[in-house]
């Protein structure tokens, strides 16, 4: 008799296994949360090209979206008198010189947001074609401990992919031409 009921709960147990086994293989699948990546791609990874910070808060195709370009202390030698902004032909958004700001920003992390701190009065310049966006702040932006972002407040563009914007700088001195910063690299999905 004790071999018989252990003969059947031997039968339940593998039953048991095989009828919940397929749930408990597809728990995985059920949880839609994205996995972000820690990678960043850039097309030419010579020494002459250096990775600007940047954060954006939406990273769909035709979202409302606000994207920050960060010029940190170490991304800057000296004074800057002009921002040049390279944007990719194939960036198509709304793209307007009403929605592109220049601020002091404080750059969140962990416990707290990226905010703008103090908006920097400068003119902005975009060109016809919405490729080269021109910079100019009433005053120097000084090399201090302080990080500045251009901020643009768009829709994204209505294709997916890796879009890279150039930085450069005119700085205060002699020589009228301006520097490579670095470059950032923004991803729609």
């Amino acid at each position: 008799m004790n071999n018989k009921n252990t003969n059947y709960l031997n039968k339940y147990k593998i039953i048991n296994f095989l009828l919940l086994s397929p749930f408990l293989l597809s728990i995985p699948f059920l949880n839609n949360n994205y996995v972000k990546a820690g990678l960043e791609f850039q097309w030419d990874q010579t020494s002459g090209y250096r990775r600007l910070k940047w954060l954006q808060k939406d990273n769909k195709k035709r979202a409302r979206n606000t994207i920050f370009f960060f010029l940190r202390p170490n991304d800057r030698r000296g004074s800057l008198l002009k921002i040049t902004l390279k944007i990719p032909k194939t960036f198509k958004s709304t793209l307007k010189e009403e929605k592109i700001s220049f601020c002091k920003v404080k750059i969140g992390g962990y416990e707290s947001r990226t905010t703008c701190i103090k908006d920097i009065p400068a003119d902005i310049e975009l060109n016809e074609d919405n490729t080269v966006l021109d910079i100019f702040p009433y005053q120097p932006i000084p090399r201090n401990k302080d990080s500045y972002a251009i901020v643009f407040k768009v829709f994204n563009p209505k294709r997916t992919g890796l879009y890279q914007f150039h930085s450069f700088g005119q700085y205060v001195g002699k020589n009228p031409d301006s520097s490579y910063l670095g470059s950032a690299t923004i991803v729609i999905d």
